[in-house]
């Protein structure tokens, strides 16, 4: 079977397999709220929390049955090749991802609508680290295995990767720009599928989907790029991690300020959703192209 049909059966099958299964897992959760007070928060969770979890969780246990009827049934074909002669590694794309949104948020702050706040309890400083350092280890590991190392790297079968990176990237950018849609009344067997075109509503929304939509999928070339300059994941799951950490500490690090600037401009307060992020990805374009290629030269130098 062709990559591109196999991946669509497996979307196909994550979407609708996770939209039948929330219901289930939210009944689950609501009989265990009511007989352990400690899951009580976990039964209150939102309806589309459980869509998303669901999801997520279909997707990864898909991942290695996608990966081996794709022919990426190694860790070498899947882009974990482990160190290499001078190849930029996790902590070089971290420092990169890390400094890129570190200057979005300190413009946004300087010119934008956004202030620091950085008046928080040594606990609340404490839970933030742990929560960062999870979300962008495991988030970065799983997404950069399955974006680049499984999408991408099969995509790049069938065709040239350039277009295979630009695929994989639309991809990318459409999966991270579902909107969170309330569920209102009793949830049935029925109510992850009829919540799944509601999600979808933030294409309709033009200054949602322009230029936040485009960020993801330049985003995604970025880390497409990496891993095709490079031959290994662990330069863009670096650069992925050092996003992920920004993009997670920038509302307790900052808050609303008096600026009232356009969030066309400065977005929404997500960081990555506004024109001003465009020329920081768009800078961090060379770089990576740069690095890849002269860890290439290295590599190809010393005769590896």
């Amino acid at each position: 079977m062709q990559p591109a049909r196999l991946i669509f059966l497996y979307f196909a099958t994550v979407f609708l397999g996770g939209a039948l299964l929330a219901p289930w897992l939210h009944a689950l959760a609501q009989m265990a709220g009511q007989n352990v007070p400690a899951l009580q928060g976990l039964a209150e969770a939102p309806f589309h929390r459980y869509m998303t979890r669901c999801w997520m969780i279909a997707g990864v246990l898909g991942l290695w049955p996608l990966a081996r009827a794709l022919g990426l049934d190694s860790r070498e074909k899947l882009g974990l090749r482990g160190a290499g002669n001078g190849q930029p590694g996790v902590l070089a794309g971290f420092a990169l991802g890390f400094v890129t949104l570190a200057l979005a948020a300190g413009l946004t702050v300087r010119f934008g609508p956004r202030a620091w706040n950085l008046d928080h309890s040594a606990e609340v400083w404490a839970e933030y680290l742990f929560k960062a350092v999870l979300a962008a280890s495991v988030v970065s590991i799983v997404e950069e295995i399955f974006f680049r190392g499984v999408l991408f790297g099969a995509l790049r079968q069938s065709m040239r990767w350039p277009g295979a990176l630009l695929s994989s990237s639309m991809v990318y950018a459409f999966l991270h720009f579902f909107d969170r849609a309330a569920h209102t009344g009793p949830v049935t067997w029925s109510s992850g599928l009829a919540l799944l075109p509601r999600m979808l509503r933030g294409f309709g929304d033009a200054e949602a989907l322009v230029p936040g939509f485009f960020n993801l999928m330049l985003a995604g070339c970025l880390l497409g790029l990496a891993y095709q300059r490079t031959g290994d994941l662990r330069f863009a799951i670096g650069l992925h991690a050092g996003w992920i950490f920004w993009l997670k500490s920038f509302g307790l690090l900052t808050s609303a300020g008096d600026g009232g600037s356009a969030s066309w401009l400065w977005g929404t307060g997500k960081l990555i959703d506004g024109w001003m992020c465009l020329p920081l990805l768009l800078a961090a374009v060379p770089l990576v192209d740069r690095l890849g290629r002269g860890a290439k030269d290295k590599i190809q130098a010393s005769g590896g």
